[in-house]
């Protein structure tokens, strides 16, 4: 078989692989028990089962993810990353509530088991290899930033605020529909 029938959808071909990562809130170290980092790895994959998305690595750290997914070309990674926060939150907290709430106090409608950030890299610039090899030897790479006391590359979690200034503002709607009369 070709590499277009293997990806032949729909409406379309192509493929989409991406390097996901995000951590837990607060950077709890909430997987370092062996069977939340299960049951974590088992929703992930169910979530891309559900989803129609396939999940080629995998790594639950005690405070953060690692994934590497192949997606549909016409799911986004953004929307790819939140359905797998989602469900596997939602799941891990119906399943080991007793557990996390050491964790995650709060009332059932408040509490979130990741934080709001979230890395997403296409895996293009680089090959599928080093990736893969990234992903298994992460704590290595990790480590490496502790020791010389330098953030990653990138930055989970962190704010960035995209606003638009004036100018483009009025490039966009023109001046007349934003003056107010």
């Amino acid at each position: 078989m070709s590499i277009y029938q293997d990806h032949a959808y729909k409406h379309g071909v192509g493929w989409s692989t991406w390097h996901f990562q995000w951590v837990t809130k607060y950077r709890y170290k909430v997987f370092g028990n062996a069977k939340l980092q299960k049951l974590c790895e088992i929703f992930l994959l169910e979530a891309a089962r559900r989803y129609k998305f396939e999940i080629d690595e995998l790594e639950v750290a005690p405070d953060h993810i690692h994934v590497i997914a192949k997606l549909r070309p016409s799911m986004s990674p953004a929307k790819a990353v939140m359905l797998m926060k989602g469900y596997s939150s939602r799941m891990l907290f119906m399943a080991e509530e007793k557990r996390l709430k050491s964790f995650y106090w709060r009332d059932a409608q408040k509490r979130s088991l990741w934080g709001d950030g979230k890395f997403i890299g296409s895996v293009g610039h680089i090959t599928l290899d080093n990736a893969k090899e990234y992903v298994k030897n992460h704590e290595t790479h990790d480590a490496k930033f502790l020791l010389i006391k330098e953030s990653p590359p990138f930055r989970v979690g962190e704010d960035v605020n995209y606003c638009y200034t004036e100018t483009r503002r009025e490039k966009y709607f023109g001046k007349q529909r934003l003056m107010k009369y």
